[in-house]
C-alpha cells in the first residue's frame, strides 16, 4: 500500500492497565501517546481502562471495547465498536491480536505473575507485538 507523504500515519492501539487507575504521571504519557492512533481498543475494567477509554474518547480516536464475560468489574461505556463477551484471558489475547502495539499502565514496577495487565503485556511481548509501559513514575519501557 502507497501512503502520500503529507498522510499522517496511524496506527490500532491496544491497552491494559491496573483496576487501580493510573496515576496522573501515567495519563499524561498515555494521552501524547494515544497521538499515533486512530482506533484504541480495551477491555472495559474498572480503573485504567475507564480512565484510558475517556481519554481516548477527548482526543477522537475510534474506540473497540472488548467485553468481559463477568459485569462484575466492568465499566459501562459506549464504543464505536464492542466485541462479544469473553473470558479475561481471551478478551486480553484479543486485545493483543487486533492491534499493532500495546499500551500498558501497571500499578508497580516489578512484573507480577498473578496480574492481569503483566499476563498481556508478556502475551504481547510472546506475540512479538510493540509495548510500551508506562509506569507510575512517568518513566516509559519500550518491549
Amino acid at each position: 500500500m502507497e501512503n502520500n507523504c503529507s498522510e499522517e500515519i496511524k496506527m490500532k492501539i491496544g491497552f491494559t492497565g491496573t483496576r487501580e487507575g493510573m496515576t496522573d504521571a501515567q495519563k499524561e504519557c498515555l494521552s501524547k501517546g494515544l497521538a499515533v492512533g486512530d482506533h484504541f481498543h480495551h477491555g472495559a475494567c474498572i480503573g485504567a481502562d475507564a480512565e484510558a477509554h475517556t481519554i481516548a474518547k477527548d482526543l477522537g480516536l475510534y474506540i473497540v471495547v472488548h467485553l468481559p464475560l463477568s459485569d462484575k468489574k466492568m465499566i459501562e461505556c459506549i464504543g464505536d465498536e464492542c466485541r462479544i463477551p469473553t473470558d479475561y484471558l481471551t478478551r486480553d489475547h484479543n486485545i493483543v491480536d487486533e492491534t499493532e502495539i500495546l499500551y500498558a499502565c501497571p500499578k508497580g514496577k516489578k512484573e507480577l505473575l498473578r496480574s492481569g495487565t503483566w499476563a498481556t503485556i508478556r502475551y504481547a511481548v510472546k506475540t512479538k507485538k510493540i509495548v510500551m509501559i508506562f509506569y507510575p513514575d512517568g518513566t516509559v519501557e519500550a518491549r
